[in-house]
């Protein structure tokens, strides 16, 4: 059978190696500490978790609207309104098959063979591969720690070109935990929008913010897609719903497009997901939000207390970005193999620089993060000199 060249030229993921390691490892008998998966251990809020029951009892499990149940999309709205100080028209917000349903079906609307996407490395690699899956060439963007890993709007004016088209993004950003400020956002969106391009921010960890007031990109001027999700702040990974925040004019053509793509999102998960902004459930992420900020308050200084330089201070995700001053991929291996902890090399995320930086996921409960600490620490006492 002769596949698509693009099936040969999309990577696989490296972290998933590291997992069908550590679940051999497990298999035998021992305890791993999982830091590679960008999951949270928490599962979704019980208000949402008994919606989502009463759904699956009174049989509510046919196709909704494509662009999603008009409920939900109305208090994503109100969500944006009162968190965000936001003037949303809940016709601009449409559900999507998770984050990557979302992403998928926004390059499928804006991505034309052959046009450039700027995209962040290191950076989430489904950008390029989203980009790639529609004939569209992702350009690399050299981040460096001295801007957090995040574009400058110096940066973006350098690398646009005649055909580039959009500039994709995460705020928090994985796999660095991130911020772009808003000021530099906002000039990047000035210039892009002098440029007739069109700007896709990622907020797929939004929410999950340390000593920062979590904001959004909505407002900014010229052609701004927002995404999101139920996966991360909301704690919702496998329920596999998302959401997107469209110009007016886009939101027809999406939909001709996601009607084909995948129908419609999960129902049963939609009417779950409506409880999710909810008083009750809002206080358990927060005080879930806050258990992240403690493990980062304990795993960052171990990290450091064992040789690995942590450039830029994650100030949001689940995950701290370290230069392991070695090949990534040995480190990561060698620590799996003698000390049970799994981490992702930094190879996954791109090209500049990755290939010494490891990412930790601190997704894991406070006794685990304090013993993979104590693990890593006797794994730098056992490594040479860099």
């Amino acid at each position: 059978m002769v596949t698509a060249r693009r099936a040969a030229e999309i990577a696989p993921f490296e972290v998933m190696e590291v997992l069908s390691r550590a679940q051999a490892l497990e298999r035998a008998g021992r305890h791993v500490v999982h830091m590679e998966i960008g999951e949270p251990d928490f599962t979704a809020p019980e208000p949402v978790v008994e919606a989502g029951v009463r759904a699956l009892r009174e049989g509510r499990t046919a196709y909704t609207a494509t662009l999603g149940l008009t409920a939900l999309r109305e208090a994503i709205a109100q969500h944006y309104a009162s968190r965000f100080g936001a003037d949303l028209p809940p016709e601009r917000v449409v559900i999507t098959a998770g984050a990557s349903g979302g992403l998928l079906t926004v390059a499928a609307l804006y991505v034309d063979a052959l046009d450039e996407v700027l995209v962040p490395d290191p950076g989430y690699p489904g950008y390029r591969h989203f980009v790639r899956a529609f004939e569209g060439r992702a350009r690399p963007l050299a981040v460096t720690a001295a801007h957090n890993f995040q574009p400058t709007a110096a940066m973006v004016r350098e690398a646009w070109t005649a055909r580039t088209k959009a500039l994709i993004l995460g705020t928090p950003s994985n796999p660095t935990g991130t911020l772009i400020s808003r000021s530099e956002l906002e000039a990047i969106a000035r210039f892009i929008a002098e440029r007739g391009g069109v700007l896709i921010v990622d907020e797929i960890y939004q929410g999950l913010s340390y000593g920062a007031e979590p904001w959004t990109a909505l407002g900014l001027p010229g052609e701004v897609v927002v995404i999101n999700s139920f996966s991360k702040y909301f704690c919702m990974t496998g329920w596999r719903l998302g959401w997107a925040v469209l110009p007016a004019q886009a939101v027809r053509g999406f939909e001709k497009l996601a009607q084909h793509l995948f129908i419609s999102a999960p129902s049963v998960a939609q009417h779950a997901a409506c409880a999710a902004f909810g008083p009750e459930s809002l206080a358990i992420l927060e005080a879930r939000r806050r258990e992240f900020a403690r493990r980062r308050d304990v795993l960052l200084p171990a990290l450091k207390a064992a040789g690995l330089a942590v450039p830029a201070e994650p100030r949001g995700a689940f995950y701290i970005y370290a230069d392991c001053a070695r090949d990534a991929r040995e480190y990561c291996l060698q620590l799996l193999e003698r000390e049970a902890v799994a981490a992702t090399p930094g190879v996954d995320f791109g090209a500049n620089g990755t290939s010494h930086h490891v990412r930790f996921a601190y997704t894991r409960a406070m006794a685990d993060i304090e013993e993979a600490a104590r693990r890593i620490r006797r794994f730098a006492v056992s490594l040479p000199s860099a």
